[in-house]
């Protein structure tokens, strides 16, 4: 069996001018529970919110391997959130790679 390296995905996220910014951190809270709560391949989901005005919101995630990955692309919870996104967020940026090392209190 190969051994898999966790894969990690950064998220950045556009503020729409009029949308509500409590609203649009809810929506982000909502999806990153359920990703971590209901996708095994989840392990950690963090939603961070930026004091740059060019991305109000950044999301860390990191998978089991690029198949949890792309599994979580077809979750219900997360097609739900893609689609309701839209109501707040203008623009996105995805960077994807892999974890080289860990360092963390827990």
């Amino acid at each position: 069996m190969v051994a898999t390296e966790p894969y990690v995905v950064i998220v950045e996220f556009e503020l729409l001018p009029d949308a509500s910014k409590a609203d649009a951190r809810e929506l982000l809270a909502q999806n990153a529970s359920a990703s971590f709560q209901n996708e095994p391949g989840c392990l950690r989901f963090d939603v961070v919110e930026t004091h740059s005005e060019a991305a109000a919101f950044t999301l860390y995630e990191i998978y089991s391997d690029e198949a949890a990955f792309t599994a979580h692309l077809k979750a219900p919870h997360f097609l739900a959130f893609d689609q309701e996104s839209q109501n707040f967020f203008g623009g996105r940026s995805v960077r994807l790679g892999r974890l080289a090392t860990e360092a963390s209190a827990t």
